[in-house]
This record gives structure tokens, C-alpha cells and sequence, in this order.
């Protein structure tokens, strides 16, 4: 795979690793509360990400960073919080199978937000497919 096309491999397993991540969660589920059960799943993701960043020699100060890069961070990182809430909520008492995929309707809306505020313009064969995505999650959501 080229150099170019690396990000597709990473997106890929992001894809595994989320399935996987709704998987193991509907199950660990069970007889937990979900925001306790989402905050056990942020310790360990903090716990992974903070040996990450340290044996691979990737740590340098924070507080170094602009404070255009901390506003956004912590946005982002508020937006997860508020997405990891909503989705482990919906797990809960929904089926992972009905779930999963309504919570990728993100992909649509990441697109819409891209065009409005990047600058973004996706080709006529990305929209398509944006589209199929918002299909999807309607034939999804209807009884």
C-alpha cells in the first residue's frame, strides 16, 4: 500500500477496532450502569494512550501547545465524551446491530460539517456515497 493511501489502512482498522469496541461493550454491559461503564473504558483508553505516547517516545509538554490547538482539543474531546455517553447509553438498551450503524451517520454529518466549516468539497462519487451512508441509517430507524 503506498504512501498515499496509508490513511485508508488506518481508517480500516479503526473500522475493526470500533466494531469490535460495540462488540465487547454490549457485552460488558451487562449488570453495569453505561456511564459507569463509560468511564471504565476511558481509564483503560487513558491508561493504553499515556504508555503509547511514552514508549514510543512521542511525549513533549503540553502546556506548550496554542491555545487554538488546547480550545479545539478540549472541544473534541467534550464531543467524544458526549458521544461515548450517548452510545453506550443507546447500547444499553438497544440491539449493537441497530445501534452501530445509526451511530455512523456521524460519517454524513463529519461531511456536511467539512464542506461548512473546512472547506471541504467532496466529488460527486463521495457524495453518492455519503448518501447510501444517510440511506442506510433511514431504512435503520423506520419500523
Amino acid at each position: 500500500m503506498s504512501a498515499t493511501s496509508n490513511w485508508l489502512l488506518w481508517a480500516m482498522l479503526s473500522a475493526v477496532f470500533a466494531a469490535l469496541t460495540a462488540i465487547f461493550a454490549k457485552i460488558g454491559l451487562e449488570g453495569i450502569d453505561s456511564d459507569l461503564a463509560t468511564l471504565v473504558r476511558t481509564v483503560v483508553i487513558f491508561g493504553v494512550l499515556t504508555a503509547f505516547v511514552v514508549l514510543t517516545g512521542k511525549w513533549s509538554n503540553p502546556l506548550a501547545l496554542s491555545s487554538k490547538t488546547w480550545l479545539f482539543l478540549v472541544l473534541s474531546g467534550l464531543a467524544t465524551g458526549a458521544s461515548w455517553v450517548c452510545y453506550f447509553r443507546a447500547l444499553k438498551i438497544g440491539e449493537a446491530s441497530k445501534v452501530a450503524p445509526v451511530d455512523k451517520f456521524s460519517v454524513v454529518l463529519v461531511a456536511l460539517f467539512a464542506v461548512l466549516l473546512l472547506g471541504e468539497r467532496p466529488s460527486l462519487r463521495e457524495w453518492a456515497a455519503i448518501l447510501l451512508v444517510t440511506l442506510g441509517v433511514v431504512v435503520l430507524a423506520l419500523k
